[in-house]
């Protein structure tokens, strides 16, 4: 399947430090070098960081966020919600996090933090979202939503990533 991939331009030296740096500054971890080839590009309306070709980084309400690829290629220690088996198929389908199906979360979050959520058992990221609440509260919600989800495995944005590798 042929992709279109508007817009798409390497990244200047000086703009590639800038990333770096942003990243470092927000996950404590570097990612990928200033050596790395970083391009970006738009499909379909999203904008895509693609480090050494392969569309790991996206933005996000003007955020440098993680692909469900990327998670997996970087693995960032920090950002983490962890959900209940119950929760999985529903967050799995883009449903929004709610309070009661988190059993763990990252106390650092912030309001308006990107975030990644994963499962209580295999602990392999399967989706990102934005989160609604601080992470100390997550662990107290006892109802509502705490995370608004915008990618998850098997979206649009997967299906782009999965056949662009």
């Amino acid at each position: 399947m042929d992709f279109k991939i508007k817009n798409r331009h390497r990244l200047k030296n000086k703009e590639v430090r800038e990333i770096v740096e942003k990243l470092k500054s927000e996950f404590d971890s570097s990612f990928f070098s200033v050596d790395s080839v970083v391009e970006t590009g738009f499909y379909e309306n999203n904008q895509f960081l693609f480090i050494d070709g392969k569309a790991y980084f996206m933005f996000y309400k003007n955020k440098i966020v993680f692909t469900l690829s990327g998670l997996n290629k970087y693995k960032p220690q920090n950002k983490q919600v962890v959900v209940d088996m119950g929760a999985v198929k529903f967050v799995a389908n883009g449903a929004d996090v709610m309070g009661p199906g988190i059993v763990d979360a990252d106390k650092d979050i912030k309001s308006d933090d990107i975030v990644w959520i994963c499962d209580e058992k295999n602990k392999k990221p399967f989706a990102i979202g934005l989160a609604l609440i601080a992470g100390e509260d997550m662990l107290k919600k006892e109802k509502g939503k705490a995370v608004a989800v915008f990618h998850y495995v098997g979206d649009s944005i997967w299906d782009f990533v999965a056949k662009s590798l």
